[in-house]
């Protein structure tokens, strides 16, 4: 009698066998995830954590780093007038060429959507400049192009006698030649744009047509509308990246920011920091704000998006 209850006690329950056939039936999943968890806690999560600390700290590399509590945080917000230029350099590229790009990518995507022939043609050589837009190669192209002896100012003295200066070293022009760079990478957002007007029904504009709507009355209040979903998406990414910029500033100004710190974006601050000045503690605070601040638009636009975004599983 006492070896049977020995027995049924060394013999495992239901509840602990189905939780046994649950891992046993779970570790698979996670044998094939551990490669990319793996990546993730080495090269993400871990820099991260590292990089939160040595924000506290000043950090050179070449010596051990040294806590110094808030004091990156102090000097940024009170005695770094190069911060604040950074600031507003790239929030002025942000306002300006977020907008821009995406009311061009939705003007393109429009013109698409009509239907024209060779659509695809169109559709890959409009997206060509996304992949482009970002390389070391294209950067120099754009230098070259709004520079001195450019064919900017090629055009503007043959077809109207005008003698252009160097849009890229006049610190009144240089950030908007960056702008327009950013409003020629609008491949991404135009095909986004374009699968989104595909899904719109196209019942919705010939019962506007026949109760007499204008072409602009079925853009506000048909098209818009019903694209807010997909409008509400690019912005986010578009906003994002814009912040992030960083390659166009480098090479146009070969990294100083010039001139007049006209071209002097957050992210290149950041880089100067860090690598030109070894100032690891303090890059590392910068990237922080630069974290923080991008998350603080990116939720305010998600709250935003109750009074101008609907979608159609909406009860409001």
């Amino acid at each position: 009698m006492a070896h049977s209850a020995s027995l049924a006690a060394s013999t495992p329950g239901p509840v602990a066998r189905r939780r046994w056939d649950g891992v046993r039936n779970a570790l698979p999943g996670y044998l094939f995830l551990a490669p990319w968890l793996a990546g993730f806690v080495l090269f993400t999560l871990g820099p991260t954590l590292v990089s939160l600390y040595l924000s506290f700290t000043d950090f050179d590399l070449l010596r051990a780093p040294q806590w110094v509590g808030a004091a990156n945080y102090q000097r940024m917000f009170s005695s770094d007038p190069k911060f604040w230029a950074s600031v507003s350099v790239t929030l002025t590229y942000v306002v300006l060429s977020v907008p821009l790009k995406l009311a061009f990518a939705l003007a393109v995507a429009m013109v698409l959507d009509r239907g024209i022939r060779g659509l695809s043609i169109y559709r890959a050589i409009f997206y060509l400049p996304s992949l482009l837009g970002g390389s070391v190669a294209v950067a120099i192209l754009w230098k070259q192009v709004f520079g001195y002896e450019g064919l900017v100012n090629e055009f503007l003295w043959f077809a109207f006698g005008i003698n252009g200066p160097s849009w890229i070293s006049n610190p009144a022009t240089s950030l908007y030649t960056l702008v327009l760079l950013s409003v020629w990478q609008f491949g991404s957002p135009m095909i986004i744009f374009l699968a989104g007007l595909r899904q719109i029904p196209r019942d919705l504009y010939e019962a506007a047509s026949i109760d007499g709507a204008t072409r602009r009355q079925q853009l506000t209040r048909i098209t818009l509308p019903l694209l807010a979903p997909v409008i509400f998406f690019n912005l986010v990414l578009q906003t994002i990246e814009a912040f992030k910029a960083f390659t166009p500033a480098f090479i146009i100004s070969g990294g100083t920011g010039g001139p007049v710190d006209s071209t002097l974006f957050y992210t290149l601050y950041l880089y100067q920091q860090g690598f030109a000045y070894f100032r690891m503690g303090y890059a590392s605070a910068l990237a922080w704000v630069l974290l923080l601040t991008i998350a603080a638009f990116t939720a305010l636009t998600f709250f935003s998006q109750r009074f101008w975004v609907y979608y159609e599983d909406d009860q409001r």
